[in-house]
C-alpha cells in the first residue's frame, strides 16, 4: 500500500515559479513511474510530466521548456519545477505513482495551483 502526500501549490502571478513535491510512503514497494497530472476547470485531466523507473521523462507539449520533473530515489519523492507560469496552468495537480511488478496505481490528494494577476 502506497500513500502519496503532495505539497507546494499556491497562488502566483503570471511568469512566476512554483515547485511541487510528492512523497511516497508505505510498506515494501518498488516504483515503476511517478508523475503529475492536472485538471483545470472545464477541461480534461491531462498528463503533465512523467519520470520512469529508468529516469526517462515525458512532458506535455504545453509545458515543455517551462516545467521540469525530477526525483530523489532515496526519499521516494518526485518534484515538479514549474517556471514561466501562465494563467492556463491553473489547475489541481495530482501526483501519480505506478508500482513496479504489480501495476498498481496511486494518486495524491491534489494541490491547487492558481496563476493570476
Amino acid at each position: 500500500q502506497v500513500q502519496l502526500v503532495e505539497s507546494g501549490g499556491d497562488l502566483v502571478q503570471p511568469g512566476g515559479s512554483l515547485r511541487l513535491s510528492c512523497a511516497a510512503s508505505g510498506s515494501s514497494f518498488s516504483i515503476n513511474a511517478m508523475g503529475w497530472f492536472r485538471q483545470a476547470p472545464g477541461k480534461e485531466r491531462e498528463l503533465v510530466a512523467l519520470i520512469t523507473r529508468g529516469g526517462s521523462t515525458i512532458y506535455a507539449d504545453s509545458v515543455k521548456g517551462r516545467f521540469i520533473i525530477d526525483r530523489d530515489n532515496a526519499r521516494n519523492t518526485v518534484y515538479l519545477q514549474m517556471n514561466s507560469l501562465k494563467p492556463e496552468d491553473t489547475a489541481v495537480y495530482y501526483c501519480y505513482l505506478s508500482t513496479y511488478g504489480s501495476g498498481k496505481i496511486s494518486w495524491g490528494q491534489g494541490t491547487q495551483v492558481n496563476v493570476s494577476s
